[in-house]
């Protein structure tokens, strides 16, 4: 295949953002159409080089081909959906039913919150699996307010360590999934500016104590409910096949969720933090394709670097 039919490809499979097993099967059978047209418009006549153009101009724009593919191919499956929407339905559950209460549920949770994240992980990345990674999140979090706890001295000597460890870990999975769709970062970070805001309400000092059970207690219900929402909103998520529409309910659903935890909180969140957390809220949807267009920036400035560098003899 020529060189003008190979970019023509890369740049499909640069905007394809579909799992990576299915993306593979697809590109593999665009390039066997593509051969076979090229073969056809040989034998009727046409030189090599008025081959590749004709071809190029029937098959039309790459970008149009690859979102075409994207909106054919990104609709999940009901089962799929399900799986996205579990790790929410868990949480729901949790203080729906007061199993928070209990070290052995807490426990089993995320042990298979994270069994569940690794196992994806290693399993093609599908596209459900990355609202488990958000939560994955949450056994870094932990150990940092168990951090709080230990003696000042140690305290001072831990915690910066485990705020740059922290932000390494985030750091790596934000990467790692903004190479593949940054539209997946943020689905895989939507819970985080809820649970934040849920935290700040519950434990205001960092500091558990007897009043914090009892506010979890009493916000438990709507607790459950700002996760109920999450979980349809990713099951919604999953089923949609327009990228616009997938991004238009992200935004509207963490707005929403969010409005939900600040009116039922009666106040207890200063308007400065609801709007540290609003723009917490816009930020996972305006870093990662930042990330994204800067990642493939510089993967466009090394090839070419690459292209134009004579060989060393």
């Amino acid at each position: 295949m020529t060189t003008a039919l190979n970019h023509y490809l890369e740049i499909i499979r640069t905007n394809l953002r579909i799992d990576l097993a299915e993306g593979k099967e697809v590109i593999s059978e665009l390039e066997t159409h593509i051969e076979d047209r090229l073969q056809e418009l040989k034998e009727s006549g046409l030189s090599e080089e008025e081959a590749e153009k004709t071809c190029l101009r029937l098959l039309g724009s790459a970008k149009i081909i690859a979102r075409q593919i994207y909106e054919a191919h990104s609709q999940g499956s009901w089962q799929q959906a399900l799986l996205a929407a579990l790790p929410h339905l868990l949480f729901s559950a949790l203080f729906a039913l007061n199993w928070w209460h209990h070290a052995g549920w807490l426990s089993f949770i995320l042990v298979l919150l994270v069994g569940t994240s690794i196992y994806g992980w290693w399993h093609g990345k599908p596209t459900w699996v990355f609202p488990w990674l958000g939560y994955s999140l949450i056994p870094v979090a932990a150990f940092g307010l168990v951090l709080l706890y230990l003696p000042r001295e140690w305290s001072l000597l831990t915690i910066p360590f485990y705020f740059l460890f922290a932000l390494w870990w985030i750091f790596c999975l934000v990467v790692q999934t903004t190479k593949r769709d940054w539209l997946l970062s943020s689905l895989m970070l939507l819970p985080m500016p809820i649970v934040i805001g849920w935290f700040l309400t519950l434990v205001p000092g960092a500091k558990i104590t007897a009043e914090t059970l009892e506010r979890m207690d009493y916000f438990a219900p709507w607790i459950a409910v700002s996760f109920l929402i999450l979980a349809l909103t990713i099951a919604a998520f999953i089923r949609l096949r327009q990228r616009w529409l997938r991004i238009g309910l992200l935004i509207i659903s963490g707005l929403l969720t969010l409005t939900i935890v600040v009116y039922f909180v009666g106040g207890k969140l200063s308007t400065e933090t609801f709007a540290g957390l609003i723009l917490v809220m816009w930020g996972l949807f305006l870093v990662p394709p930042l990330m994204e267009w800067f990642f493939r920036k510089t993967k466009r400035i090394l090839q070419r670097y690459a292209l134009f560098t004579p060989p060393h003899r």
